[in-house]
């Protein structure tokens, strides 16, 4: 049980990545008042959260229904996870968020509205930055190779420990983004990276033994 809770937890932490949501949050929520800031950063979480969990219980049904195996979805979210790695580790996923930040402050002020009129908790915080297609991949993914109730808990649990760990960056935003410095963000998101494309290749080889029975 302790391996999975920590193979779930760093799979989870890695493809949300708490620190790189950070700059971002910090970036939409610039000029906003302390209230306003922490409200988004709950709200964002709750939001990112049910959205796992729903994928995470019912994901296999939903497979179902449509007709893919679970072989065969691992196989497809381990390659999907696995572009996300390579982007993180040229750090092509740090410039996506950061231009979707930029296009809701466009929109605001487009608008003439002050950012702080406008709810970013469920775009772009929530979906896609923290309940991304890499998330729900890898949380249907973990939730497929459990075998009971107890293990599902306790990918469950991995994953609300990420979620509480992203809401302190989220809450905390302002002193890490001074603490962390650019150039520290960028070794972390590399090395995070490479973490993520061999567990990425282990989701694949997973998904290929399945569907051969080898």
């Amino acid at each position: 049980m302790v391996q999975l809770f920590i193979s779930s937890f760093v799979t989870l932490f890695v493809v949300i990545d708490p620190p790189g949501c950070v700059p971002i949050f910090s970036s939409l929520t610039a000029g906003t008042t302390p209230r306003h800031r922490v409200d988004m950063a709950v709200k964002s979480s709750l939001i990112a959260g049910l959205v796992l969990i729903g994928f995470a219980l019912g994901g296999e049904a939903f497979l179902s229904a449509l007709g893919i195996t679970l072989p065969a979805f691992k196989i497809a979210g381990g390659l999907m996870v696995f572009v996300i790695a390579i982007d993180m580790v040229f750090e092509r996923r740090t410039q996506r968020r950061e231009s979707r930040a930029e296009e809701v402050k466009s929109a605001a002020d487009a608008a003439g509205k002050p950012l702080e009129e406008e709810d970013i908790s469920v775009f772009p915080m929530a979906i896609p930055m923290l309940a991304g297609p890499g998330s729900i991949a890898s949380v249907m993914l973990l939730s497929a190779k459990t075998g009971d109730l107890v293990q599902e808990a306790v990918v469950l649990g991995a994953l609300a420990a990420v979620l509480v760990m992203t809401l302190l960056c989220l809450l905390a935003a302002g002193p890490i983004m001074k603490l962390m410095g650019a150039k520290f963000e960028g070794a972390l998101t590399r090395l995070l990276g490479v973490v993520l494309a061999a567990l990425a290749a282990q989701f694949v080889i997973d998904g290929i033994k399945q569907s051969f029975d080898l």
